[in-house]
């Protein structure tokens, strides 16, 4: 059982290090660190979209699902965990779910955020 507890949870799949870096690690890091500054910045565009139309609430925690999942991405530049999979799938499952509502009802004309 603590086998399973351990893959499910504690396992450490991928972590950088400096003194061994590869050029697989410096394209994972590199990669992840560039996805979370552009998981900011619609967090950053849907707040602005809000602050001009107002239309619901929903819209901060659509943004701020963005801007944690950009969080995410700054720790998996670091380390890919278990616990950080559950997190960003959580996240991810929250975020298409906000964006369905938000989309659907107050701005079925965008495509993109």
């Amino acid at each position: 059982m603590s086998e399973w507890v351990d893959l499910l949870v504690f396992k450490t799949w991928w972590s950088y290090a400096e003194e061994a870096n590869t050029w697989y690690a410096f394209c994972y890091r590199t990669f992840n660190l560039v996805e979370a500054v552009f998981w900011i910045l619609f967090a950053g565009l849907v707040l602005r979209r809000y602050r001009a139309q107002r239309n619901s609430t929903l819209e901060l925690w659509y943004s701020f699902t963005f801007f944690t999942f950009g969080l995410t991405d700054f720790c998996e530049a670091q380390a890919l965990t278990s616990w950080l999979i559950w997190i960003k799938l959580a996240n991810l499952v929250a975020l298409l779910k906000l964006r369905a509502v938000v989309i659907r009802q107050f701005y079925p004309q965008s495509e993109l955020y």
